[in-house]
């Protein structure tokens, strides 16, 4: 594959931790991408290989920390989110009923203090007169919020499937709207399904004509749309938001399916430590509510990034499977490079400007050894030469002869 010799040139000082700029364009011919496309079937060795090395990643990528800025960003992200959708059900006249659920939801996730302070807020918002006001007020700051947990998420990705983020601000941003959008709405059925329950889906049930079967039917059945929804929302996060482009799009991928049952697997664990083990409460007071939230939802990203981990080195293993010399790098096609580029050269011009800083404080350090060496031998040269001019002009003044007598044509003349 031919590649323009100002790319080319990118690879000699790569960005930490990404991937070189030609690799980037190489991963990009699409001869190239119909093998990655068209994965094989994984060989049992290769999949214990993938998983394995998905452990030893997922701490060699710094997950952990990753996990605690994304739920930095997930705080920020939340209640701008939750005070939106009061305002949603505001406007169609479920507020109070959904005020209850939420207070009842932090209520069992932190405590009571937590749930008393959040309580006053969200009744003011959704008994207000301008709920429909608070509607596009909360609606776009939650978006705007999330979006910015959705872009830490994308640069999280970006590591684990070790990519520069190569897409303009505007298509990234596009991507991370949409993508939050979607993550929203889905949010938003989730917690609607979960609030038509108990005395609302029975005073629902008997405006529309529904029986007590059908209500215990769709108390049953809203269990899977729930873990649909899940699955649909972290299928959506693992394809779109990093920059890599993966083999295909699965909507539940061994990755999701991983993290999918260690949350819940987590939840459950979490749940009985905090009814048996734990004393937040006790120790921290009001704000061990909150203190026990943030653990939880650090333990959820965390596991969100293994399960991204695991779907990046099954795609190492396919592609070492087909040939493809990614054990080093993965050989991923990418959605943008031209980022990626303007970032190499901007690099390259940091550094070229430091090494002459460095050579016009210090210039004696930093000569040319071979220039060096080459001046001192033409500087010898020019020596020797002086001193022999030198020598045979003294001898012409004095009389005493050339300096190199010519000794052949005296033993002639002899």
């Amino acid at each position: 594959m031919k590649v323009h010799p100002t790319e080319a040139v990118m690879t000699v000082s790569p960005l930490s931790g990404t991937r070189s700029a030609i690799d980037t364009i190489e991963s990009n011919d699409p001869e190239f991408r119909e093998i990655v496309e068209n994965p094989p079937r994984l060989k049992g060795k290769v999949l214990k290989y993938s998983l394995g090395r998905a452990l030893r990643e997922f701490t060699r990528d710094g997950c952990l920390d990753m996990a605690a800025g994304l739920t930095y960003r997930a705080v920020f992200a939340i209640f701008p989110g939750l005070l939106a959708l009061v305002s949603l059900l505001g406007v169609i006249g479920q507020a109070e009923t959904t005020t209850q659920f939420m207070v009842d939801l932090i209520n069992q996730m932190g405590s009571k203090e937590m749930a008393k302070t959040l309580e006053q807020p969200i009744m003011q918002l959704a008994s207000s007169s301008g709920a429909g006001l608070g509607l596009l007020i909360g609606v776009l700051g939650g978006i705007w919020t999330a979006s910015n947990y959705v872009v830490a998420f994308s640069k999280s990705l970006n590591t684990i499937f070790e990519v520069d983020e190569g897409r303009p601000i505007w298509s990234l941003r596009a991507v991370t709207y949409t993508v939050t959008l979607v993550i929203v709405l889905l949010a938003v059925l989730a917690i609607a399904l979960l609030i038509l329950s108990g005395p609302v889906a029975t005073g629902l049930g008997a405006v529309i004509g529904l029986g007590p079967q059908a209500l215990a039917v769709w108390n049953i059945a809203k269990w899977p749309l729930l873990v649909l929804i899940a699955i649909f929302m972290i299928s959506t996060l693992y394809y779109w938001t990093p920059n890599a482009r993966q083999s295909k799009y699965r909507i539940l991928s061994f990755g999701a399916f991983i993290a999918l049952l260690v949350i819940g697997l987590a939840t459950l664990g979490f749940s009985v430590y905090l009814a048996n083990f734990s004393n937040y409460n006790a120790t921290y007071g009001s704000i061990g509510g909150v203190i026990v939230f943030l653990l939880w939802l650090w333990i959820m990203n965390a596991v969100l990034l293994f399960g991204a981990e695991v779907d990046a080195e099954l795609e190492r293993g396919r592609q070492l499977q087909s040939g493809i010399d990614a054990e080093d790098t993965l050989k991923l096609p990418v959605r943008g490079f031209k980022a990626t580029l303007k970032k190499e050269e901007k690099y390259i011009k940091d550094v070229q400007e430091a090494q002459d800083l460095r050579h016009e404080y210090n210039p004696e350090k930093h000569k040319d050894p071979e220039a060096e060496s080459e001046k001192r031998m033409w500087t010898v040269l020019a020596g020797g030469l002086a001193v022999f001019l030198g020598v045979g002009l003294v001898r012409k003044i004095r009389g005493d002869g050339p300096l190199f007598d010519n000794v052949d044509g005296e033993d002639a003349k002899s």
